[in-house]
C-alpha cells in the first residue's frame, strides 16, 4: 500500500513540475506580435545627409525623417485616413510616395521637397495599376513608371516628372511586354515579352532602335536580368537555361549569350544578390539552404559584411540602403527570434548606430527556434520544411498547428514569422512545408509541382503530417490546418477530402474556386494565362478537374470547425461566390465563423482589424483544439 502510495506521489509530482514549467512560458500578448512596427522602412536619402522611415501617427503610417547632422526628427506627412504605402528618394531630395485609397479604389500619389516641407499631389488614379522602374540621376526629377492607365490589359511605360505632374508615354506596350528593365542612366536597354508560354527577352542598344529578341525559352527555363556592367555590354542575370538550378551569370546583351557563371549552387537556386549602382558590379550571391547563405564576389563588400556579423552575431544581416557614395547605409538584422532592427553603418568608420527595433515587444530569449526537417513524400520525393516547437520539455504527442505559404510558387524560408511564433507561444508546434513546386529547389522540384494542385502538392502535405505522427511529435488528435491565399486552399482542401486529420481549420483569403479564380483573371494577368494552364489547369479542357479540387464545389465534404476571414476589397476575392460558400457550409451543419472586413484588401492593415483576427484566431483554435473523438 505504502509503494502504491509512493508511486502515486511521485507522478502527481512530475504531473506538477510539467504544468508549472509549461505556465512558466509568458503569454505574450496578440498585440505584441501584430502591432505596427513603431518605426520601419528606413531609407537614406542620396546625399547621405537625412534618414526616413514610416512610423505610425493616429493609427496610420506615416512620413518622418531625421537629419543626421542634428538628429532632429521632423513629420512629413499626417494623414489620418490611409496610411503611407511607398515610398522612395530621388536624387535631388525629393520624396515620392503613396497612398492606396482603399474605399475608392484609387491610387494618389504625392512628391515632398525636403528643403521646404510642403507635400504636392502629383498623380491619382482609379483602378490603374503602378509599377516603380527607375528613378534618374541625369534628370532627377524625371521617374519612370509602368501603369496600365491606355489598356487594362497591358503596361506601358512613361515618364513622370514629379514637378509639374507631367505624364509622358516613353514605351508604348505592343501587346506582350511583361517587364522593362533600364539601364544606369534610367534609359530602357531590356524589356521581358511572354506569349503565356514561350518567354523572350529583348535588347536594344539605345532609343532610336527597335527591341530586338536575344533569348527566346519556354516559362520552364527563366532569365532575370539584375543590372549593367559599366560598359553596358554585358548585363547579369539569374539564369536556370542548362542547369537545374538558378545560377549568377553574365550575358552578352548584343547576342544574349552566357559568357561566364560568376556563381551557382548545387543544393539550392541563387535566389538574391548585392548590386552596387556606383561600381555597376554584382557584389554577392546570396540563396536559401536551411538557413539562408551568402557568397562574396567583391572584398570591399566582404570586408562591410564580416564586419557586421562581428558586431551583430547570431544575425542575419542585409544592406536596406544606401547612399549614393555607397559610405553610408542602412541595415537589417534579423533572425528565427528576433523581429529585426534597423542601423545605419558608416564604411569609411566602421560605426554602427542602431536606429529602432522593428517590435520592441518583442523579446528573442522567450521565442522558440525554427527548425528545418525533411521527410519522404509517399513517391519518394524529398520534401522539405520547418518545424517549431513550443517551450517546455515536452517534445512528443504535441498538438500542432500545419501553417502553410501562400504559394504554390514561393516558399517557407528560415526566419522570423509572427504567425508561427504567436502559435508556438500559445503551445502549438508550427509545422510548415514547402511542398513541390516551390522555389529555390531547382528547376525540377518546380515544375514536379505542374498540374499537381489537388493532387502530389497536397498528399505532400498530408504525408507531412503523417510523418509528424509517426514521429509521435504530433498528438493525431490535436491537429489544426492554417493557411492564406494558395495556403489557404490547401487548408480548404486538407478538410474536406482529409478531415480525419483535422480537427479545425483557420483560412485568411483563400481561393475556394480555381476554374473562377483562373476564367476572371485580371486583364493585366492575361499574359500569364497560357502558362497558368500549363502549371494549374484550363478552364476549357480541365473543368472537370477544377472542380473536382475546388471546395466551392465541396461543403457536404467538411466535418470540422472552419473560420474564415476575408478583406471585401481584395481584388481577386468573388465576395458574392465566398458569401454563398459559407451559406452552404452552414446548411451543411458545418461550425463555420466568417469575418468579412470592409475598406481592407488582401492583407489587413488596419492595427485594430488585424489584433482583432489574431485574437479570434487564438480563441477557435484553444475551444477546437480538443482532444478529437
Amino acid at each position: 500500500m505504502l509503494n502504491h502510495l509512493k508511486i502515486f506521489l511521485l507522478s502527481l509530482f512530475v504531473l506538477v513540475l510539467c504544468a508549472c514549467h509549461r505556465q512558466d512560458v509568458r503569454q505574450i500578448p496578440v498585440l505584441d506580435f501584430f502591432k505596427t512596427p513603431e518605426k520601419s522602412y528606413y531609407k537614406i536619402s542620396p546625399d547621405g545627409k537625412y534618414i526616413s522611415y514610416l512610423k505610425p501617427y493616429k493609427e496610420k503610417q506615416n512620413l518622418f525623417i531625421q537629419s543626421l547632422a542634428d538628429g532632429k526628427e521632423v513629420m512629413l506627412t499626417s494623414f489620418n485616413d490611409y496610411p503611407v504605402k511607398d515610398y522612395f528618394w530621388t536624387y535631388n531630395n525629393q520624396i515620392v510616395l503613396s497612398q492606396d485609397i482603399v474605399a475608392e479604389d484609387q491610387f494618389k500619389m504625392f512628391a515632398l521637397d525636403v528643403a521646404t516641407m510642403k507635400l504636392r499631389d502629383i498623380l491619382s488614379l482609379g483602378k490603374v495599376q503602378l509599377r516603380m522602374l527607375n528613378r534618374s540621376r541625369i534628370n532627377p526629377d524625371i521617374v519612370t513608371v509602368a501603369l496600365n492607365k491606355r489598356d487594362p490589359a497591358n503596361f506601358d511605360v512613361y515618364r513622370l516628372n514629379i514637378r509639374t505632374g507631367e505624364l509622358k508615354m516613353y514605351i508604348q506596350n505592343p501587346g506582350n511586354f511583361t517587364w522593362w528593365f533600364p539601364d544606369q542612366d534610367g534609359k530602357i536597354r531590356l524589356v521581358k515579352s511572354s506569349d503565356g508560354v514561350n518567354e523572350a527577352i529583348l535588347y536594344r542598344k539605345d532609343d532610336n532602335v527597335p527591341f530586338r529578341p536575344i533569348i527566346v525559352n519556354n516559362f520552364k527555363n527563366q532569365v532575370q536580368p539584375i543590372g549593367f556592367t559599366a560598359d553596358k555590354k554585358v548585363f547579369y542575370a539569374l539564369s536556370n537555361i542548362g542547369r537545374d538550378k538558378s545560377a549568377l551569370v553574365e550575358i552578352n546583351a548584343e547576342t544574349g549569350k552566357e559568357e561566364k557563371t560568376l556563381y551557382s549552387s548545387d543544393d539550392s537556386d541563387i535566389q538574391d544578390w548585392g548590386y552596387s549602382k556606383k561600381e555597376s558590379k554584382i557584389e554577392y550571391a546570396a540563396w536559401n539552404d536551411e538557413k539562408p547563405q551568402i557568397h562574396f564576389l567583391n572584398s570591399g563588400a566582404e570586408h562591410i559584411y564580416n564586419d557586421l556579423i562581428q558586431q551583430l552575431p547570431g544575425n542575419e544581416v542585409k544592406v536596406a540602403d544606401r547612399d549614393s557614395a555607397e559610405v553610408k547605409f542602412i541595415i537589417y538584422s534579423s533572425n528565427d527570434r528576433n523581429p529585426g532592427s534597423y542601423y545605419l553603418y558608416q564604411s569609411n568608420t566602421k560605426k554602427l548606430t542602431k536606429l529602432a527595433d522593428i517590435n520592441a515587444s518583442i523579446k528573442p530569449d522567450e521565442l522558440c527556434a525554427m527548425q528545418p526537417i525533411s521527410y519522404k513524400a509517399s513517391d519518394g520525393l524529398t520534401i522539405n520544411g520547418y518545424l517549431t516547437l513550443p517551450k517546455g520539455n515536452k517534445k512528443t504527442n504535441l498538438p500542432v498547428v500545419v501553417l502553410l505559404h501562400n504559394g504554390p510558387w514561393t516558399r517557407t524560408t528560415w526566419g522570423y514569422n509572427a504567425e508561427m511564433q504567436f502559435l508556438a507561444n500559445r503551445g502549438y508546434a508550427v509545422f510548415q512545408v514547402n511542398y513541390r513546386g516551390s522555389v529555390g529547389y531547382g528547376k525540377a522540384f518546380y515544375s514536379a509541382g505542374f498540374k499537381q494542385v489537388g493532387g502530389k502538392m497536397q498528399q505532400d502535405i498530408t504525408d507531412g503530417v503523417h510523418w509528424l505522427i509517426d514521429q509521435k511529435i504530433a498528438n493525431p488528435k490535436k491537429i489544426a490546418i492554417f493557411g492564406s491565399g494558395f495556403g489557404g486552399f490547401c487548408a480548404l482542401y486538407g478538410m474536406s477530402f482529409h478531415p480525419e486529420l483535422y480537427n479545425c481549420g483557420v483560412v485568411q483569403y483563400g481561393l475556394i474556386n480555381f476554374f473562377n479564380y483562373i476564367k476572371d483573371a485580371p486583364p493585366f494577368f492575361k499574359p500569364k494565362l497560357k502558362m497558368t494552364y500549363e502549371m494549374v489547369g484550363n478552364p476549357e479542357t480541365d473543368a472537370d478537374a477544377l472542380r473536382a479540387i475546388s471546395p466551392v464545389f465541396h461543403p457536404d465534404k467538411f466535418k470540422s470547425p472552419l473560420i474564415i476571414f476575408q478583406g471585401a476589397k481584395d481584388p481577386r476575392a468573388n465576395i458574392s461566390e465566398l458569401n454563398q460558400f459559407v451559406r452552404e457550409l452552414k446548411r451543411h451543419n458545418v461550425p463555420v465563423t466568417y469575418v468579412l472586413k470592409e475598406n481592407e484588401r488582401t492583407y489587413f492593415r488596419s492595427e485594430h482589424n488585424r489584433t482583432q483576427m489574431y485574437q479570434q484566431i487564438e480563441e477557435f483554435l484553444a475551444n477546437n483544439m480538443k482532444v478529437k473523438q
